[in-house]
């Protein structure tokens, strides 16, 4: 049996262009961390990479990197999602000047491969299908190359245990595992599962605890994210392991609080709401999208449709978790009053944090084909935006069946009103009044990162900094204070999470305005024989 030869790997984690709404720039300063979330998909790569090779990974978003980093690499490894597009590129021409191959993989070189052809090598889809393939094409001499895994067909139960050792944990707000691929659902905008198909595949319930055991050993406490596309899409699956997963969490004294991503119908499971709170998992994000059932029907969101959401939501708050949501505006089917209805809609499910975005077709997906058929679909569509990437000022990259202007408009309503400082406010405060935590651990595990700060400092810090904020964000805090300290915790979090939301909706708001008085100097005209479906 041949052994690999020696290789040291660089592994960049590109930067997000410019500030997102997912990047919490000013909370993370808050909380003494870089960056909320760590990367993931490279360090579960780099344990994928034969044991005589060498790794270092280096976080563009959290440090910088020089020539000498470069000149001990022998190959770098690169590339993740739209956002980092940009930076992506900019890594790839950084080598290729220092004589350095340069690897390309991850969903966005995945969804466009054509974008990266300036890499020496692709590694397309899921690696674990496929990266055995480009180590051997390495250690037989080849130094450029496309590798192509073959879809929805990865074995996760393989997958290892991601090298968290790479990591600066005291960098991030809170780290990621990953308990199953893919989604059953059929969204027209969403790439998931263009990227890892519609049958949810889980990792063994042994590997997910091996995987918690090692971060556990190596001392990590705190919020855990599991970064599933939808946590519940295998349901057969996880009552095996949820029950299991409390047990192990009351065995080793709660060291972690989950968090994850689960679609709506998740309300409609009580059996599934108790094992999640005894696991002690305190947030879900559930992509809304839009209030309007007709709407919801026509992006093929079905299973929003034949509920009230709001009621969904408050079912997920009485199992002590928060709901932080997406929405979208921009589809075809809205009505005049969607901005309002929205509001109203966001106000009476007492959401704060509302990731309102602008609709933008993602490559390869259902939406971007169905637009392309069309001819509404903007040249240079699948070029990521260097600033707003994530949809809040560069969305609508095709022509909408309504006037763009209304469209602005709708938008700009909708971010003034959920984010003044009252509105947000008064929407934490009846959060606190539905969430009953009573199955949750109240308080966090020692050494959780969350616990620096005391609740005063921090509400302090927050309101200090945006003084017209200073009144309701207090008077909220000192209402759930009185209730419980789990509630007020929460609640301290959520005003944590304004610190970033409140400044950055104004700076969307702004550069709305500028797109709006754009308009002014064009002529913008509908999609034309399109009609809503």
């Amino acid at each position: 049996m041949n052994v690999p030869s020696p290789c040291n790997v660089l592994m960049l984690y590109p930067l997000f262009s410019a500030e997102s709404f997912w990047s919490f720039g000013e909370s993370c300063k808050v909380m003494g961390v870089k960056r909320p979330a760590a990367p993931l998909g490279l360090i579960t790569v780099a344990a994928m990479l034969p044991e005589s090779w060498t790794v270092r990974l280096i976080d563009c978003n959290t440090a910088s990197f020089g020539e000498e980093d470069l000149a001990w690499a022998d190959v770098v490894f690169t590339g993740g999602m739209l956002p980092q597009q940009a930076d992506t590129l900019r890594l790839i021409e950084l080598c290729r000047a220092a004589g350095k191959p340069v690897v390309v993989g991850g969903p966005d070189p995945t969804s466009s491969p054509h974008i990266y052809e300036r890499a020496d090598f692709r590694v397309l889809g899921e690696a674990e299908s496929v990266i055995d393939q480009f180590i051997a094409a390495w250690e037989s001499g080849a130094r450029s190359g496309v590798f192509t895994a073959p879809k929805f067909q990865a074995d996760v139960t393989k997958t290892p245990v991601p090298r968290f050792d790479l990591l600066k944990f005291e960098d991030y707000l809170y780290l990621g595992v990953q308990y199953s691929r893919g989604c059953p659902f059929t969204c027209e905008f969403c790439d998931i599962i263009e990227l890892y198909g519609r049958v949810p595949r889980t990792k063994t319930i042994e590997q997910m605890f091996v995987e918690l055991e090692t971060l556990y050993k190596m001392g990590y406490r705190g919020h855990l994210d599991f970064v599933d596309d939808n946590f519940i899409g295998n349901k057969k699956s996880l009552r095996q392991f949820l029950p299991k997963l409390a047990e192990w969490q009351r065995a080793h004294g709660y060291p972690f609080e989950f968090s994850t991503e689960a679609s709506v119908n998740l309300a409609d499971d009580p059996e599934l709401l108790e094992l999640m709170g005894a696991a002690n998992f305190f947030g879900i994000f559930v992509g809304i999208e839009s209030p309007d059932p007709a709407t919801l029907v026509a992006m093929r969101k079905k299973q929003n449709t034949r509920r009230n959401i709001a009621e969904s939501i408050h079912k997920i708050y009485a199992a002590g978790m928060l709901v932080t949501a997406g929405f979208i505006v921009g589809f075809d089917n809205e009505k005049v009053s969607m901005a309002e209805s929205m509001i109203e809609f966001i106000e009476e499910a007492a959401i704060p944090v509302a990731m309102v975005g602008l609709l933008y077709a993602l490559p390869n997906t259902q939406l971007t084909r169905r637009l392309e058929r069309e001819g509404r679909l903007h040249l240079g569509h699948d070029v990521a935006p260097t600033i707003g990437a994530d949809q809040c000022t560069a969305g609508i990259n095709f022509d909408p069946v309504r006037p763009l202007r209304d469209i602005l408009m709708d938008y700009k309503r909708v971010l003034e009103h959920i984010y003044s400082p009252a509105a947000y406010a008064r929407r934490v405060d009846r959060l606190m009044t539905l969430l009953d935590r009573s199955r949750q651990r109240p308080e966090l595990a020692e050494g959780d990162i969350r616990a620096r700060l005391g609740a005063m400092e921090t509400v302090h810090k927050i309101v200090t900094a945006l003084p017209e904020a200073r009144g309701p964000l207090w008077q909220t805090f000192m209402n759930c204070a009185k209730r419980d300290t789990s509630s007020a915790r929460i609640a301290v979090q959520m005003i944590a999470a304004y610190a970033h939301l409140g400044p950055f909706s104004r700076k969307v708001i702004a550069a709305i305005d500028e797109r709006l008085a754009a308009l002014d100097n064009e002529t913008v005209t509908p999609a034309v024989g399109v009609t809503a479906a």
